[in-house]
């Protein structure tokens, strides 16, 4: 590869020869077993946790994909970050490993927007691409199963905020999965895999400068970033929203623009001011698109839906992008225009709905159901960017 690798977990970058291993604990063939014990650097890292009991930690050539535990003699495959100690994808190193940030202010809408993005990415955009994506490690496929799947599409409840990772014990783990499809080459088709790391954080993680560069580190190497803004929290936008809908308060929830601006400095600063413009991929993502629905002509982009051709179709998208700017204008969202403008190489408008429709007043999912709108976009974009999936057309 021709850059280091970055951990999906902790976004350290990483030496391959200085990647750990953790003994599996099991009966080796002479006879010997280490104990579970407590794991310190996980502990510090995300709060003492029951899942923290684990073999122990030795060193050896973490490029190759086993080592024998110099404790029991047994061998394994478990390779961990040698900076968090969260156990590694089987195959992180030799596929893409492509690390995607989520950033939204409180009350954007992101753990409800990443949760049907995931969804969809499993499910519909999957059959029309012929592609796959799985959890790369049990506690991915069970978090996301349990925490969020369930909750929203079994329970049809909506989130509570998402806690600010002022302590280590609210630290929450990214979730990482396996992106694969097939892609033809000059051999023939072959799969392709991309491992992709989704963080959500807190609103109020974002709230200052100081609380950007303590709690999202993460950002300066991340490959791709998604920015959540909520139009709703734009003062022009409210007045414009279709009657009866649940406007968000704006006491303590800083302007979109604040929130760019910050994610900006710190991106900008990260680079040393070498760069005049950042060059990492910004996919700026307007939910909650169905309260002005009813403002929008019958030709408007953003009233139907993506094409479903097993391909990202870059002029639709800038046929997007251009009507989200327009509606910059009517939403006193200029300033945010002309911050992109002169700060990113590269970022692209979204405009999406995860649900279709507001919630109830007691917070839960519609009667009409979930019906998620061009939610996928941002991603395949970015993944598009990236070469890792087909895209028909230029820009």
């Amino acid at each position: 590869m021709a850059r280091r690798p970055i951990c999906p977990y902790c976004y350290e970058t990483l030496a391959p020869r200085e990647i750990r291993f953790r003994c599996n604990g099991r009966l080796s063939r002479t006879g010997k077993k280490c104990d579970r014990r407590r794991d310190p650097v996980l502990d510090e890292r995300f709060g003492r946790r029951p899942s923290h009991d684990a073999g122990p930690v030795f060193t050896a050539d973490g490029r190759k994909p086993t080592a024998v535990c110099p404790e029991c003699d047994g061998e394994s495959t478990y390779r961990i970050c040698p900076v968090c100690h969260v156990e590694l994808p089987v195959q992180f190193g030799m596929v893409e490993n492509r690390l995607i940030a989520m950033v939204g202010a409180r009350s954007s809408g992101k753990t409800i927007y990443m949760t049907v993005l995931l969804h969809e990415m499993r499910h519909q955009v999957g059959e029309a691409f012929g592609a796959s994506l799985m959890g790369s490690d049990d506690a991915t496929m069970r978090r996301y199963s349990s925490e969020y799947e369930d909750r929203l599409y079994r329970d049809r409840q909506m989130f509570p905020p998402t806690q600010t990772a002022t302590t280590n014990a609210n630290r929450v783990e990214p979730l990482v999965f396996r992106f694969g499809l097939r892609r033809r080459g000059l051999f023939g088709e072959r799969p392709q895999h991309t491992v992709l790391s989704f963080f959500d954080t807190a609103g109020e993680d974002f709230s200052s400068r100081e609380s950007v560069e303590l709690n999202t580190r993460y950002l300066t190497n991340a490959d791709g970033i998604i920015l959540l803004l909520d139009p709703l929290q734009l003062p022009g936008a409210r007045d414009l929203a279709a009657p009866g809908t649940p406007l968000p308060g704006m006491d303590g929830i800083d302007p979109p623009i604040s929130l760019l601006s910050r994610v900006s400095s710190m991106l900008l600063a990260a680079r040393g001011g070498k760069s005049v413009q950042v060059g990492t991929p910004l996919a700026v993502v307007f939910s909650k698109m169905d309260a002005f629905w009813h403002l929008l002509e019958n030709g408007s982009p953003l009233r139907s839906h993506a094409p479903a051709r097993g391909r990202f179709e870059v002029g639709d998208s800038l046929s997007v992008h251009e009507e989200v700017r327009r509606l910059l204008k009517d939403w006193d969202g200029v300033p945010i225009d002309q911050s992109l403008e002169n700060t990113f190489a590269r970022y692209r408008y979204f405009g999406v709905s995860s649900l279709g429709r507001s919630a109830t007043a007691d917070s839960r999912v519609a009667d009409t159901g979930i019906q998620p709108y061009r939610v996928a976009d941002p991603l395949l974009w970015l993944l598009s960017e990236f070469g890792s999936v087909p895209k028909a057309g230029r820009g």
